[in-house]
């Protein structure tokens, strides 16, 4: 089987690593329009029920990667000036390019074929080929050259983010809310590496317009940015990496396969990254087709069998992420609540948890909420 990949991302690479290692016999040749030490953002993070995911279907791989990781078992939430933890809420992180040269090295190995610095203009290009895994991304050639096929929506949510990273150490998970005279802020912080931490900075509209970032260069909002989270940077400086504001976008096809095409990760799919589940979901979608090809005795059953199978799963967790970032829609709204129920409304927000499941996962926190509410109870919990 002759097959393409298009993407060198964790979705992309990981696929092609998978299939080969399987199949020797493929002809697999991966396609990457940037040189193979790029990327853009700063650290990637994996709950540890993911990890235990990909572990069950490939053990090698996680062996090489969690040397690489930075793990902590609690959440902390920042809300003026006082902070609670969250326990039993467990992550690891690893810094985006060192897993790709982890995945990069792995793919090598088994035979893959990798073209980076290769730009491929058309779809027509790629004749020849028995599949076409589209990995490609948010901007995906594939889907965008076929999008009635597959079915696609693409929708934007009406918060910015900014995504850099600062030297600033941060021992756990961390998400600071900061209101200022002009608006609120949050930031998304937390360490992938000893001395590395990425630092996601979000606002609402509203606050995005009252400081006129539109007109700012990247210099200019970084240093706005560094500003306002002054205290919680402690004298570190922010770091840019392409760094500039962006609107979350919401992609969703509802065919996953057309003819000999077939998507995976970001190109399918988008998950918001409050929820931490982007790469994750392109490992799983690259496990989940690797499966189904390896089941089937035809690609075009295979491709079926893919969407049949992984399709519920994605929808669960799309639906919780919608819901995830609709909370952050409202996050100013939010910060006018207590200490203890901002950061219940906070955790409960997907919808995936319920009291029975916090009492179970994070006892330390529920028992100082459930203390707080005899005394000024504000929230009716469910």
């Amino acid at each position: 089987m002759r097959i393409a990949v298009l993407g060198g991302g964790p979705g992309g690479l990981y696929f092609a690593y998978l299939w080969k290692k399987r199949h020797p016999e493929a002809d697999i040749d991966l396609f990457e329009q940037n040189a193979a030490g790029a990327t853009w953002g700063f650290g990637v993070v994996f709950s540890q029920t993911a990890l235990e995911f990909l572990r069950a279907d490939d053990p090698d791989t996680i062996d090489a990667i969690l040397p690489g990781m930075e793990s902590w078992n609690n959440i902390t939430l920042n809300l003026r000036g006082e902070s609670v933890e969250i326990d039993g809420v467990g992550f690891s992180s690893i810094g985006r390019l060192e897993l790709l040269g982890i995945l990069q090295a792995r793919a090598s190995a088994v035979g893959v074929a990798p073209h980076y610095d290769t730009v491929i203009p058309s779809v027509d290009q790629l004749a020849g080929y028995d599949l076409i895994v589209a990995a490609d991304g948010l901007n995906s050639l594939v889907r965008r050259a076929s999008e009635n096929e597959f079915g696609t929506t693409v929708s934007h949510s009406a918060n910015k983010f900014a995504w850099y990273g600062t030297s600033k150490r941060f021992e756990t998970l961390s998400q600071t809310f900061v209101a200022t005279g002009l608006g609120a802020f949050n930031a998304h912080h937390y360490r992938y590496s000893p001395d590395m931490s990425t630092f996601l900075v979000e606002c609402d509209l509203a606050t995005w317009h009252a400081y006129g970032f539109a007109e700012k260069t990247p210099e200019q909002s970084q240093a706005i940015c560094e500003q306002v989270f002054a205290a919680t940077l402690d004298g570190h400086p922010l770091e840019s990496n392409k760094s500039v504001w962006r609107s979350f976008p919401w992609i969703w096809n509802e065919r996953w396969s057309s003819g000999n095409k077939v998507l995976i990760g970001d190109a399918l799919h988008s998950a918001h990254f409050s929820i931490g589940s982007g790469t994750r979901l392109a490992i799983e979608d690259a496990i989940a087709l690797a499966k189904a090809l390896g089941a089937e005795g035809d690609i075009p059953a295979a491709l079926a069998r893919y969407q049949t199978e992984r399709k519920p799963i994605v929808q669960k967790l799309v639906t919780a992420a919608r819901t995830s970032a609709d909370w952050y829609e409202k996050f100013p709204e939010h910060m006018k609540l207590g200490l203890m129920d901002f950061a219940y409304s906070y955790i409960t927000r997907s919808g995936r948890i319920d009291d029975a499941r916090l009492r179970a996962m994070s006892p330390k926190f529920m028992a100082r909420y459930e203390a707080s509410q005899t005394q000024h109870p504000v929230i009716s919990r469910g």
